[in-house]
């Protein structure tokens, strides 16, 4: 009520307020105190609900603790009749008189036979304690129902504090996901998120209690003006009684307003960890994008966040209770005057800041038959998912989401502009998840280049090219929810649109280059002056893409030899830089991104196997490949990379000279073509060499190091071999080898390792006879160095 309300004067009630006679203070508000009560579902279980409370770690023992801090339900009382309590329906009494008054009359006939006991044993504080609870529940006697939901209440709770520990141990023992953090941190999280949850539902009872006690004082302060009573003594007394009632009220208020200061400071807390695994998932996601084995899934943000969210629109229906409290009875120097409105301010912020970074994009721009996300090409369809990590049951199918190209292009020379095309407004739906996330999935939109570009006024010099050029989808929504409504707004990574598929290989190239070292996730002009790269992080990148496509990544032997090709012999190469030009630019038309890009193609479309095996060594220098065959047995070979092709594969054995030295043999290497008509395990399988006057032979004996090549590739050999083989007359046309070398090849070869190179040109013999562009069989004999 009102000052006027009331009918108590303010120097009246100032006065009560600052004389208490009694001296009478509650101290500190505790909101572990109070409880709110929910009509849950009974349940049984095989142990009793309490022994199973009495089991868990400390951390929940501390919240059993403090749920039984008052004595609306003792907790010895909870204790010593944990077996009858457990078995009573109090959900039905708590809406039932005839069976709530019952089972009162039985807790008062338990408590007696408690005291008995206690009697018996020689008990003495117990015997006090039991007489004072029995005298507790008295009160009750006429609101039975009262106790019966209090008490279910209190099952409810211990219900939720068993439920959270279980999450926990399957957190830790499953371990289904990696997470950001470590597990022992997702615990503590889960841990922190359970009891801010305990302390939230607490409050709510807290405010209950806050009424009732205001209800109590508003009662007495009417029926004591209503009953004008004249003797003095006795309206001093009363006035005495109003005193203290009003001095408990405010004190109350006051530590109200406390406890929930202390719930948005641990909101605070937990935001903070919240918003910095969300910090670490977007990087997840960019480097993930690129290839890195990392673990993107959103589930257990969204957990956190709506947990955390649900927490603070209750804190906001808190400080609305408050207020109507407020308007019923206020007086000077009301706390809910001068404390609640700061405290309405922080929660609306912390609210606004949490549900504003829970729109994001959990999947990024990508096309069904691109080299990989982010790389986009003009006609050409695509797809892009959003998600609300705040996850409302209430807005399912309320929130659309809509799409636009970023605005604010930068000023550049020759800059292109595009419009996007097809269904751009869809609406966020728990229906289009296979997780029950709350996302909307576009899956049919694509890109149109506007006319108008060339920069316009005002742009400067930077000329950057088709593929340096970085895009950016915004997405936006309106939220509305429970008086709070929000503009939210997220964006894609940053895209490269493309006209043509021969620019897929450069687009990736810079979608690479830009997830690996950009930490501004809209920086559309990184290229205009992009960074370089350290040289680990430049050689885990490059293990990614090998990763990504066959399951093995590159070992170190294999990235120091890619370090030799871009730096050349170093001691060491860990403080060495890779420029955006040396990865992607010099070196035209193949360039260090091409080579290794064309490697990476060969092997995924026709090697990953024996990739993935470990059977090919790939990345090895010829002069380190002349060094591991020579002190090998004869017929000992390696698989390799070819270093001046785009897109080849070879492999080199060792031979023995006539005078029984070492000599080491490469065949020129196989490219696409080859590999369409015929596996290279075929290939190493039924290799001849054939020289003038020698019978045909297959010097591939070894796989290096000393690895039998039938144990090797055996599991890849086709079932039908010699006359019946599937390949025969590609292998009758391809495979008769001659002692011809590729002219550049062969003088790369020469110079650096003295290497022989055998020929593989489509041909047989008696072809290579008539052909009169190459020479004759009499002529054909190795090349010297």
């Amino acid at each position: 009520m009102s000052k006027s309300q009331s009918g108590l004067s303010p120097p009246i009630l100032l006065t009560i307020l600052l004389t208490s006679p009694t001296g009478v203070e509650t101290g500190d508000f505790n909101a572990g105190a109070f409880f709110i009560f929910y009509n849950l579902t009974s349940f049984t279980l095989s142990m009793s609900q309490w022994e199973k409370l009495r089991k868990l770690a400390p951390v929940y023992t501390q919240q059993v603790d403090g749920l039984y801090d008052r004595d609306d339900l003792p907790m010895d009382v909870r204790h010593y009749l944990s077996a009858w309590i457990e078995k009573q329906d109090w959900e039905r009494a708590a809406t039932d008189y005839g069976l709530a008054i019952i089972l009162f009359q039985q807790l008062l006939e338990n408590l007696d036979i408690q005291h008995s006991r206690f009697v018996q044993e020689d008990s003495f504080l117990m015997q006090h304690n039991i007489r004072r609870y029995k005298n507790i529940f008295q009160k009750y006697q006429e609101e039975p129902c009262m106790l019966a939901g209090r008490i279910q209440w209190f099952l409810d709770e211990e219900k939720k504090i068993l439920q959270s520990a279980e999450l926990a141990e399957q957190v830790r023992q499953l371990c289904v996901e990696q997470q950001a953090m470590e597990m022992d941190s997702v615990q503590d999280l889960e841990q922190k998120m359970a009891a801010f949850r305990n302390e939230v539902q607490c409050m709510e009872y807290s405010i209950v209690c806050l009424e009732d006690q205001q209800d109590e004082f508003d009662f007495k302060f009417k029926t004591h003006r209503m009953e004008a009573v004249k003797d003095q003594n006795e309206q001093q007394t009363q006035l005495r009684l109003l005193q203290l009632l009003v001095n408990q009220l405010n004190t109350c208020r006051k530590n109200m307003l406390r406890g929930l200061d202390k719930l948005l400071n641990r909101a605070v807390d937990l935001m903070k960890t919240v918003m910095q695994e969300l910090e670490q998932w977007q990087r997840r996601q960019q480097r993930a994008s690129i290839g890195a084995p990392e673990q993107v899934s959103l589930d257990q943000l969204e957990k956190w966040f709506t947990c955390v969210a649900l927490s603070l629109f209750q804190v906001r229906e808190f400080l609305r209770k408050l207020d109507e409290l407020s308007e019923k009875v206020s007086y000077e120097n009301d706390p809910l005057k001068t404390q609640k409105p700061l405290l309405q301010t922080r929660a609306d912020k912390l609210l606004c800041n949490l549900l504003l970074s829970s729109f994001v994009v959990e999947n990024q721009p990508s096309m069904p038959q691109g080299k990989g996300p982010l790389v986009l090409k003009t006609s050409s369809q695509f797809s892009v998912k959003v998600r609300l990590l705040v996850k409302f049951p209430e807005l399912n199918h309320s929130m659309k989401v809509e799409v636009s190209m970023e605005s604010n292009s930068p000023q550049t020379k020759a800059y292109r502009r595009f419009n996007v095309l097809g269904t751009k407004s869809k609406v966020l739906s728990m229906n289009e998840s296979h997780s029950g996330g709350f996302v909307a999935d576009f899956r049919h939109l694509s890109l149109k280049e506007q006319k108008s570009g060339g920069g316009g006024k005002g742009s400067n010099e930077i000329s950057l090219s088709v593929t340096e050029e970085l895009h950016i989808i915004n997405f936006e929504t309106d939220f509305n929810f429970k008086g709070m409504s929000l503009k939210m707004q997220t964006s894609s990574l940053p895209f490269v649109v493309i006209s043509n598929s021969s620019q897929q290989q450069s687009a990736w190239a810079s979608v690479l280059w830009f997830n690996l070292l950009s930490h501004d996730a809209r920086d559309v002009t990184f290229f205009a002056s992009s960074p370089s790269s350290p040289w680990p992080q430049f050689a885990e990148m490059m293990s990614w893409q090998f990763l990504s496509a066959t399951g093995l990544g590159l070992n170190q032997a294999q990235t120091e030899m890619i370090a030799f090709r871009l730096f050349g012999k170093q001691q060491s190469y860990d403080d060495l830089n890779v420029s955006w030009a040396k990865f992607s630019k010099e070196n035209a038309p193949l360039t260090f991104w091409l080579w290794f890009d064309g490697i990476l193609m060969l092997v995924k479309q026709y090697l990953a196997d024996l990739w993935k095996d470990g059977l090919i060594m790939g990345f090895v220098t010829k002069a380190k490949e002349k060094n591991l065959l020579k002190r090998k047995q004869r017929g000992t070979f390696l698989l390799r990379f070819s270093e001046s092709l785009m897109g080849g594969v070879t492999f080199s054995w060792r031979d023995t000279t006539i005078t029984g030295d070492p000599e080491i043999k490469t065949v020129r290497p196989f490219t696409k073509s080859d590999l369409d008509q015929i596996p290279f395990h075929e290939i190493i399988r039924n290799f001849q060499l054939m020289e003038q006057d020698n019978v045909p032979e297959n010097p591939l004996l070894y796989l290096y190091p000393n690895i039998p090549k039938d144990e090797a590739f055996r599991k890849y050999y086709s079932d039908k071999s010699g006359e019946q083989s599937p390949y025969i007359e590609y292998i009758r046309t391809k495979l008769m080898f001659v002692t011809t070398e590729n002219s550049s090849e062969a003088s790369e070869l020469c110079a650096e390792s003295e290497q022989t190179t055998i020929d593989s040109s489509a041909l047989t013999l008696e072809k290579f006879l008539s052909d009169p562009l190459l020479s004759p069989p009499d002529g054909a004999g190795r090349k010297k160095c």
